[in-house]
């Protein structure tokens, strides 16, 4: 498990992180969300002792990072795959993880296998490696301790579809067998695929947190009939308050299981009925973090 209480991360007078508490739970992939310079990865930083907080404290279940006698034995990390050693090859990277931290010399083997890197792939220099070869190999060194945490930047950047698809695939196997997965992705659709919680970041501070459907969930429901009348007095009988959409649906902060049953008691035909907000994740992102977008549409004015 991984606690995090009132982070905070200043730079002179520029505040980077601030006051973040959140909890990453064993058994459970959390999300970590942001726009480009939010402060995600200060913040992960600051949880494995790379860059001291100003205040507040992280910690892997119940020490700090610094404090853990061998920490990856207990917290596999990859923050910057891009990062290792371009003189050395893959099998060299992984067998110096193994011997340091004490772990049987066939785990290395173990997990070439497990990332599909060839053994000629692992014989070769890591400056020769792809993008996508750096992040299996980055989540290969990870895992070298068979740690119960996993704190993971950016871990499919890179992957092809096929790539993410098995990134994905481990993580969840890895977080169904009780370990605790933390990790930042630009990459929305499969942060909403995989992520049990999602904790969202903007300007340094926390703009959400909770459980994805609870926080999916918490934008409405929108339900449609070809007989509208029919459909508000349903919903009007359940003591359902419903909104009239210019598309003739109808959208209500009531849970989706309810205004199903209202409709099914009202003997009414729905021909839609789905959550309101069929953006997902992405569109909850955007709208929480509106004011550190970067990009933004702008109509254009017609001369």
């Amino acid at each position: 498990m991984i606690t995090i209480e009132a982070l905070s991360k200043a730079y002179g007078g520029n505040t980077v992180v601030q006051d973040i508490s959140f909890t990453a739970r064993s058994g459970r992939v959390t999300g970590f969300l942001g726009p480009n310079g939010a402060g995600k990865s200060t913040s992960m930083r600051m949880m494995v002792g790379l860059t001291a907080p100003t205040r507040g404290t992280a910690t892997i279940n119940g020490r700090r990072f610094a404090d853990l006698p061998n920490p990856g034995r207990e917290v596999g990390v990859m923050l910057d795959a891009s990062a290792q050693h371009a003189g050395r090859t893959g099998g060299e990277i992984l067998t110096i993880a193994q011997r340091v931290m004490g772990v049987p010399s066939s785990r290395v083997a173990e997990l070439l296998d497990l990332v599909s890197l060839t053994g000629d792939e692992a014989d070769r220099r890591v400056g020769n490696y792809s993008l996508g070869m750096r992040q299996r190999l980055g989540i290969a060194a990870a895992l070298v301790g068979d740690p119960g945490v996993l704190i993971l930047d950016e871990p499919a950047n890179g992957l092809d579809p096929a790539g993410i698809r098995w990134m994905r695939d481990l993580l969840r196997d890895y977080a169904d067998h009780g370990g605790t997965v933390l990790l930042s992705s630009h990459l929305l659709g499969e942060i909403e695929i995989i992520a049990d919680d999602i904790v969202m970041i903007g300007q340094g501070r926390i703009v959400c947190q909770g459980s994805k459907a609870e926080l999916l969930q918490a934008a409405g429901t929108v339900v449609r009939s070809p007989d509208v009348a029919a459909l508000r007095e349903a919903m009007g009988t359940a003591g359902i308050q419903v909104t009239v959409l210019p598309d003739g649906s109808l959208r209500t902060d009531t849970d989706i299981a309810d205004v199903g049953r209202a409709a099914y008691d009202g003997g009414v035909l729905l021909t839609e009925l789905r959550t309101a907000d069929s953006g997902g994740l992405e569109d909850m992102f955007l709208e929480l973090t509106a004011d550190t977008q970067r990009d933004t549409h702008t109509e254009r004015s017609v001369a």
